[in-house]
């Protein structure tokens, strides 16, 4: 025993010696270059929320007329030409991306009523809710005005505003307006109604200037994850327009060594880009094996999850009050497929997805596959499920439609108040208003949407049934 343990100690002393003679070898070109590859990688999973965030901006800014303080929407359901991040077709989008810079902005939101309601959170840069408004919001459908405060305010808000103190000066409100079927008039209507909000500065509250309201229909609105150097162009934006947050200070220095500095260009040489290219493409895979690995499911023994990991809504409705955990792996994997952050997720509405059939083997866009929705759906307004494309995130492009929706006239029912729902390339007989058309050379993945979630859906009294392949 003691040769074996002499034995033991000399092969430590060896392998060590080895280790640091391997690190010595090492030019200081070289560890440059690791430590770029290293920290780059890091940064794009700590960073992912904000990037998502700056990625709609600047489409909003480069493709279309809208600016920030104002309104850009969506003048029809939508389509694949949307590529923001699972989108939901069945309602209207109007989007507000405003700056408090100068001042406080007001989001003046109408109230729900026979003509309209809505589903609406604002958020900061960072896609931290500040608050859900509309019939399950603060609000409770009776409208309100909302004003963002910039960091740091200490004056007065008047009587008659619902404060939300932002700790970033940048962010956006995501307004969905509800309409009862995709008729024009339904539409229309959906359309009129959403154009009742007012965005404006708190200083020009007595005589507020008309909101611009933008239609980007017709736009290839695309701001999917970009794993390559563009990336840290975006983060870029982020650092140089926003301020330091406390839990984020750690990542001062190393940005830094990335050539990414406040108040400083960001200027990386052709070397440096494809490092970061490199490094952007290793987090994206990072970020994708966590999405694949999965979390809990929600139904026992079946394959849909909730849309956050029990970590990430934990922070986002705490606004990280657990000083003892920071979920930003977590975190950055849920902003690589969706946005938008939600202060009380489950009252105004819950989502599900979905990568896996019921035999645990993922989606795949050239078989056909049935979902059945039992009857009695735990919603107060309405339930619906999305096709997405699995390496995107976005709508399927080129596809005539995105989803069924319970809104809809004309789907199919069973005798007993259940739906079947079917994806694939082509539809099975007879039930074209009930299909969902596939790209079959693409994995897909699904979203179920429960607006107005009931107690039936958290005790689990209903459950929905995995998707089953049919040929």
């Amino acid at each position: 025993m003691k040769i074996k343990l002499i034995s033991l100690a000399l092969d430590l002393f060896l392998c060590a010696a080895c280790m640091s003679v391997s690190a010595q070898d090492f030019s200081a070109a070289e560890l440059t270059q690791r430590t770029i590859e290293r920290r780059a990688v890091e940064a794009v999973i700590w960073s992912m929320p904000a990037v998502n965030y700056d990625l709609m901006l600047q489409e909003m800014l480069d493709k279309t007329d809208g600016k920030v303080n104002q309104v850009i929407y969506w003048g029809r359901p939508m389509d694949w030409h949307n590529q923001t991040l699972t989108p939901n077709p069945d309602a209207l989008y109007f989007m507000a991306f405003f700056n408090t810079k100068d001042g406080p902005i007001v989001l003046d939101l109408p109230p729900g009523d026979a003509e309209g309601s809505f589903n609406g959170n604002i958020v900061t840069v960072w896609q931290m809710p500040l608050e859900d408004a509309g019939l399950l919001g603060a609000d409770k459908g009776a409208g309100g005005k909302y004003v963002v405060l910039p960091p740091g305010y200490t004056n007065t808000v008047p009587d008659g505003y619902v404060p939300l103190q932002s700790d970033t000066f940048g962010g956006y409100m995501l307004f969905r307006a509800n309409f009862k079927s995709h008729s024009e008039s339904d539409v229309a209507k959906a359309i009129a109604y959403g154009k009742q909000m007012k965005v404006y500065p708190l200083a020009q509250a007595a005589n507020p200037p008309p909101t611009v309201f933008t239609d980007v229909q017709n736009v290839d609105f695309d701001s999917t994850i970009k794993y390559d150097a563009s990336y840290f162009e975006h983060l870029n934006h982020i650092v140089q327009s926003e301020p330091w947050l406390q839990r984020d200070r750690l990542m001062i220095d190393q940005l830094k060594s990335l050539g990414i500095e406040k108040g400083k260009p960001f200027q990386p040489d052709a070397e440096t880009e494809k490092l970061l290219d490199t490094a952007a493409l290793e987090a994206g895979t990072i970020l994708g094996n966590v999405y694949d690995q999965g979390w809990p499911v929600f139904f026992e023994g079946r394959q849909w999850r909730s849309a956050a990991p029990v970590e990430v809504v934990k922070m986002q409705t705490t606004a990280y009050a657990d000083t003892d955990t920071y979920p930003s792996d977590l975190r950055g994997m849920n902003y690589t497929f969706g946005f938008v952050g939600i202060k009380r997720l489950g009252a105004g509405q819950f989502y599900l997805i979905d990568i896996k059939d019921k035999n645990g083997n993922s989606l795949d866009g050239s078989r056909t596959y049935q979902l059945h929705v039992p009857p009695d759906a735990p919603v107060q307004q309405y339930w619906s499920v999305t096709v997405y494309d699995r390496q995107t995130h976005a709508l399927v492009k080129n596809m005539a439609r995105a989803s069924r929706s319970s809104q809809i006239p004309e789907l199919q029912k069973n005798t007993d108040g259940s739906v079947d729902i079917y994806f694939g390339p082509q539809a099975p007989d007879g039930k074209d208003s009930n299909w969902v058309p596939t790209d079959p050379q693409r994995k897909f993945e699904l979203m179920f949407r429960l607006y107005g979630p009931t107690k039936a859906l958290f005790e689990k009294s209903w459950q929905l049934p995995d998707v089953e392949k049919i040929n």
